[in-house]
């Protein structure tokens, strides 16, 4: 299955990203992708080093002709979000990515592709390997964990690069050219609740809410499309306020980058109910059907009966839980007042999990605006903290500010036209590049984002388009070439 991406064209871009695919490689354990990043650099006879939090670092000199050219920072992230279908059987510790050509498209089978970084990882390396392409002095950096904290660009230390120009290569539209990102903060709430005694008389029921197509939390937030999490606690709101039902445990979402797919309870009501229960939560989950008919046309709302849990939690509890999950925003809080078309502020509730006595939520709060981010964040504190929480915030990290004046813009802007004879779309995303990070310790570094297209980033949809590979290649290869001359 994976020996026909080997044959696609750019055949070296390809090839590079098989063997990328081959190797586990999830945020926070990247230990074997970092050894297989250092033993290719160390192929080529190029200086390749590790610094001191992970990251790689292989420099390669500039071609003949080239060496006028300013030094150019190539740069991608070797980890990849690890998501699959419920029905997927796949060990993301130990198997390799399967892959598999439709048409256009490549895809993996029932798990995230991870071209989301990894093919602007390929590109790097096809550069580096290549003995033919004209570039400047490469400078090629390859962060870990980008995607669940972005601790190894917060941990490159200023001096390690000299390059003036750095090429971030994690853009997903063909024919966008990066200018700018979202800076974020992980927003987690946690509390303690009694567990009780199952109450007399009652039916147990199972609750799964599948189906819905998920996407990157950043990117794919203005779609509105269905989150997991947010649709199970209407039904266990409507259930518990016209039912008493109560919760024995809940199971919602993964990573905090990706918007929840999918979402599991386990729940009892008084037996003498449980007819009229079943009536108005399927009367209910056909009118949520409707309202997400267009956007999610896989929904799916399973309830059943099943064995009975040993306890449940307790009512103030669980009447805190359920109010604050229905009260904390999820989706766009605000719209950029001077960029057309892009979401400022947002936030993902992107994991539930309520089990053993200990409630968790974990949100990823969004923001080009850093005084919006922590508004949003302090918002979502108050109201969890109103419902007995402990709020805690981490991994913040800053947005990237656009710097329209850059001689780099200016070169892939005016390589694109030439190329496509069409005007790139230039552009800030709601997304977080780790552009704005590795500017705090080299701000004098123009930066530029672009890449090929890859929908259904860190969801098992996540597909990349092999026309558009074969276009960015294409403009990466022109725009090395016309890199701007050292001043």
């Amino acid at each position: 299955m994976n020996q026909d991406i080997r044959n696609i064209a750019p055949k070296s871009v390809w090839n590079h990203f098989a063997d990328l695919n081959a190797v586990p490689r999830p945020s926070k354990k990247e230990e074997r992708i970092i050894q297989f990043m250092v033993d290719f650099g160390k192929s080529l006879n190029l200086e390749t080093f590790v610094d001191k939090v992970g990251n790689v670092i292989i420099k390669k000199p500039a071609t003949s002709g080239m060496e006028d050219r300013k030094v150019t920072v190539m740069q991608g992230h070797i980890d990849m979000v690890h998501q699959k279908n419920s029905d997927t059987v796949f060990d993301f510790d130990k198997e390799g990515i399967k892959m598999y050509v439709d048409g256009d498209w490549v895809k993996a089978d029932g798990t995230t592709l991870g071209a989301d970084n990894g093919l602007g990882v390929a590109a790097i390396m096809a550069v580096l390997s290549s003995t033919e392409l004209p570039h400047p002095e490469i400078e090629a950096l390859f962060t870990i964990d980008e995607e669940t904290g972005m601790t190894g660009a917060m941990g490159l230390e200023g001096g390690i690069l000299k390059g003036e120009i750095l090429l971030n290569l994690d853009t997903e539209e063909d024919d966008e050219i990066g200018i700018g990102c979202a800076g974020g903060v992980d927003v987690t709430a946690k509390r303690h609740y009694t567990e009780e005694n199952l109450p007399e008389n009652t039916t147990a029921f199972s609750i799964a809410v599948t189906g819905l197509n998920g996407g990157h939390s950043g990117m794919d937030i203005i779609k509105g499309l269905g989150n997991a999490n947010k649709i199970m606690n209407r039904l266990l709101f409507d259930g518990y306020k016209n039912y008493g039902l109560r919760i024995a445990d809940v199971n919602g979402g993964s990573l905090r980058n990706a918007i929840p797919r999918e979402s599991f309870a386990t729940v009892v009501v008084n037996s003498d109910s449980k007819e009229t229960f079943l009536s108005e939560t399927s009367s209910l989950i056909n009118k949520i059907k409707v309202e997400f008919s267009t956007l999610e046309q896989n929904l799916s709302i399973d309830l059943q009966e099943v064995e009975s849990p040993e306890k449940v939690m307790e009512v103030d509890a669980q009447e805190g839980f359920i109010k604050s999950i229905y009260a904390a925003l999820n989706g766009v809080y605000r719209m950029s007042p001077d960029v057309n078309g892009l979401v400022e502020t947002s936030n993902n509730i992107a994991r539930i999990i309520v089990k053993d006595g200990e409630i968790k939520i974990g949100c990823l709060t969004r923001s080009s605006s850093e005084t919006n981010k922590w508004d949003l964040a302090n918002s979502l504190k108050a109201c969890f903290e109103l419902a007995n929480f402990n709020v805690d915030f981490s991994g913040t990290y800053p947005g990237w500010l656009p710097n329209m004046n850059s001689s780099i813009l200016k070169t892939v802007e005016s390589t694109y036209i030439e190329l496509f004879n069409e005007q790139p779309n230039v552009a800030a995303c709601h997304a977080g590049l780790e552009c704005g990070i590795l500017g705090q310790n080299y701000p004098e570094m123009e930066m530029i984002s672009f890449g090929p297209n890859i929908k259904g980033a860190h969801s098992p949809d996540e597909r990349a388009q092999i026309s558009s590979t074969q276009k960015f290649w294409k403009l990466l290869k022109e725009v090395l070439k016309n890199t701007p001359i050292k001043a």
